[in-house]
């Protein structure tokens, strides 16, 4: 989450009119995160929060991302609701931006997950995998491997601004992905953006997720990677196969893993890895003067692909066949 855009008083109100929210209580930005610009809304009725829609976020797959979240609901999964306008819509615009009012979410996320909050989160994640199997809507992952290249192009001639190498290190890296990438793989619904910052405990009970504005359809198997890369990494960069063999069993409770799947895994991983650094390379360069937002460190992801070209197997990840 993060701020880009302020929203007046005048166009609050304005915008708020059109709810049955109650008095507005409180309202403040919250500075964390990359994509859009979020609030944090208190109003005589309840909490919720308010997100714009900046950056990447195409106005056009805004009816999935609300309609896949409505629809996760529906299935009994913890996320937060969209919240209907009087006249019925769940979109509006407010400061030239598309914008909408989802429920608060109880709880809070950890900044040093241990091997319970892993493999809690590989459960839930099989859980979205399975709610997700029934809803109508698709839409192409447009950050996945056809997407890094003119990402990397966008980037590449400031990158070693940061890290000596790294311009060339990602060129080679691009080359070998394109050889290696995995094709049919069971897919479906995925979250794709399920970091620390995404998930919410109540103690040691997972109460939610959050963030839905990356999800797409993509091989199941790659949401899986993208957790490994988000939950299972030590602060000094060391991968943890304690977290990750609590993941993939938590993930395997619910929805064991296809042969196939097991095999792609370190591909996967590296994937994910590479195309998290990119973005986080983009935004690390691209940050809006006076943006009230944080960055996050591309080289983490750099140092990550660095431990992923060593995987032989997915056992190297914790994997185990399901008993």
């Amino acid at each position: 989450m993060a701020v880009y855009t302020e929203v007046s008083d005048e166009d609050l109100r304005g915008f708020l009119a059109m709810y049955d929210l109650g008095e507005v209580l409180s309202f403040k930005g919250i500075a964390e995160g990359v994509e859009n610009s979020n609030y944090f809304l208190q109003t005589t009725r309840d909490r919720f929060i308010l997100t714009l829609y900046e950056k990447r976020v195409s106005e056009a797959d805004l009816p999935f991302f609300l309609g896949l979240m409505e629809h996760l609901a529906g299935r009994g999964f913890e996320c937060p609701l969209p919240v209907h306008s009087r006249s019925g819509e769940s979109l509006g615009r407010l400061a030239g931006r598309p914008a909408v009012i989802v429920t608060f979410l109880e709880g809070i996320a950890v900044k040093r997950p241990g091997v319970g909050h892993c493999r809690a989160v590989g459960a839930e994640l099989a859980r979205l995998h399975a709610a997700g199997r029934d809803f109508a809507g698709r839409r192409p992952n447009a950050l996945s491997i056809g997407a890094w290249a003119p990402l990397f192009a966008s980037a590449d001639c400031q990158a070693d601004r940061l890290a000596p190498g790294l311009a060339a290190r990602t060129q080679a890296e691009l080359g070998e992905l394109a050889a290696l990438w995995p094709a049919g793989l069971p897919e479906g619904v995925i979250h794709a953006d399920l970091f620390t910052d995404n998930v919410f405990f109540i103690g040691d009970r997972l109460s939610g997720v959050i963030d839905f504005y990356f999800a797409c359809t993509d091989a199941l198997a790659y949401d899986l990677a993208i957790c490994l890369n988000a939950w299972c990494f030590e602060a000094d960069g060391s991968f943890n196969a304690t977290k990750g063999r609590a993941l993939i069993a938590g993930y395997q409770s619910v929805r064991p893993l296809e042969p196939e799947e097991v095999a792609a895994l370190p591909v996967l991983a590296r994937g994910s890895a590479l195309r998290f650094m990119l973005t986080r390379l983009v935004d690390w360069l691209n940050v809006p003067p006076g943006a009230l937002v944080r960055p996050k460190d591309p080289l983490e992801y750099d140092r990550k692909l660095g431990f992923h070209r060593k995987v032989a197997s997915a056992t190297e990840y914790g994997w185990e066949p399901v008993r």
